[in-house]
């Protein structure tokens, strides 16, 4: 194999050690919190690092955008979470993303927006609180003031705009629960006596 084509292969594989070395070296001690084993690839945007406290084995890929607004926050991810590719949470609220989640690629967390009679401002728009287990699909977003309980399971490219329960899923825009599935009765067994 070609040393060109085994770089080019081996892109994602440096990246990770690239990260791990820059999570360890500079994160860890900029950051409020950050836990061992935990590691951002090539993020996009890193702003009041300060205030953001991120777990032990956290796994955060290319273009995350973690921002706490000034004065705002916290941003708190829990241990061993996964954030895909492009993930932004956006903070002046506090946000909370609990243990062992899963944020899918281009997924959307914002306790923010900006103000109505002056666009450069922004303002809160209440507390998120995401539980442990939850699974958030690709390109979802979760606005402000929602708590999503522990093992909930959010449809990529659901808004959520309300609370949903532990355990619940949820899709659409805006996001409501799923209905299960109806269950049909199974073929009656015949006697082979």
């Amino acid at each position: 194999m070609s040393l060109a084509r085994r770089l080019t292969e081996a892109g994602p594989s440096l990246r990770w050690r690239v990260g791990a070395l820059r999570s360890r070296t500079l994160y860890a001690r900029a950051f409020g919190g950050f836990g061992t084993g935990s590691v951002i690839v090539s993020p996009r945007q890193l702003r009041g690092v300060d205030r953001i406290h991120i777990g032990a084995g956290v796994a955060m890929y290319g273009g995350a955008w973690l921002q706490v607004e000034a004065g705002g926050g916290p941003l708190i991810i829990g241990d061993r979470t996964y954030l895909g590719h492009d993930v932004h949470l956006h903070a002046d609220d506090p946000v909370t993303i609990g243990a062992r989640c899963v944020l899918a690629d281009g997924v959307f967390v914002a306790s923010t927006d900006h103000a109505r009679g002056d666009r450069s401002r922004t303002q809160g728009t209440g507390a998120i609180t995401i539980g442990d287990d939850v699974f958030l699909g690709q390109r979802a977003v979760v606005l402000g003031g929602v708590t999503i309980g522990s093992g909930a399971t959010i449809g990529a490219h659901a808004v959520v705009t309300h609370d949903v329960a532990p355990g619940e899923v949820v899709a659409g825009v805006p996001a409501r629960p799923l209905t299960p599935a109806r269950r049909l009765p199974l073929p009656l067994q015949k006697d082979h006596a």
